[in-house]
């Protein structure tokens, strides 16, 4: 039962984290900034943005507390404003069409995307952090150390795995586009937006329950 647990934290973090960094929604981002690469600069590039991300995330995961204690905010309003900026980005995803952590339009006119805007604004953007952190309030809430380490164990876990996937997606980016085409993305973007809307309203209710028991 205890490692039952345990596993949710792993199973609702990679659920969470692969909803918000939506990777099939990554490839036009990759293959517009790779292109004219070589394919073993285009394999570097997936390779580095998927490690780039999961160290974004993996840090949030650990300083993301200490940063809230720093400005005086509460885990409450943090899972609150957390669960808002997640829902608004599913919102836009099933309506208007947007994908989380949407990167800027870059100029193309240097030879690693990697870091700045494949890894971070586009995988690990703001809403990726935001869930991270949520998850990292509600770990630090547990009694039992041991517990507390566990979960912190599974939770890096399904970043790891996350950031693989990203990397896997942006690895074979041109055989998924001929795969799942224009309207298949279209379909798995709106799929993954109502998944936003739900996960952003559960961070919201668990945000007034800490409020509302004085955390």
């Amino acid at each position: 039962m205890l490692e039952a647990i345990h596993f949710q934290y792993f199973l609702g973090g990679l659920i969470s984290l692969l909803t918000i960094t939506n990777p099939p929604s990554k490839i036009p981002l990759f293959i517009s900034l790779t292109q004219g690469m070589s394919p073993e600069q285009k394999i570097d590039q997936a390779k580095w943005a998927g490690i780039y991300s999961a160290a974004i995330m993996l840090v949030s995961l650990a300083g993301g507390n200490i940063l809230l204690t720093f400005f005086g905010i509460s885990y409450g309003a943090m899972r609150i404003a957390g669960g808002l900026v997640v829902a608004a980005i599913g919102y836009q995803m099933l309506f208007g069409g947007n994908s989380p952590n949407k990167a800027p339009i870059v100029r193309r006119d240097k030879d690693d995307y990697s870091f700045f805007p494949i890894a971070m604004p586009g995988i690990a953007g703001p809403g990726t952090i935001a869930v991270v952190i949520g998850f990292s309030t509600e770990i630090v809430e547990l009694d039992d150390y041991v517990d507390m380490a566990i979960a912190f164990a599974w939770t890096a876990l399904a970043i790891v795995a996350t950031a693989a996937t990203s990397w896997f997606v942006m690895r074979y980016a041109d055989v998924i586009t001929r795969r799942l085409g224009p309207s298949g993305t279209l379909v798995l973007g709106k799929l993954m937006g109502f998944l936003l809307i739900c996960i952003g309203v559960q961070f919201v209710g668990s945000g007034i329950r800490t409020f509302a028991t004085g955390g």
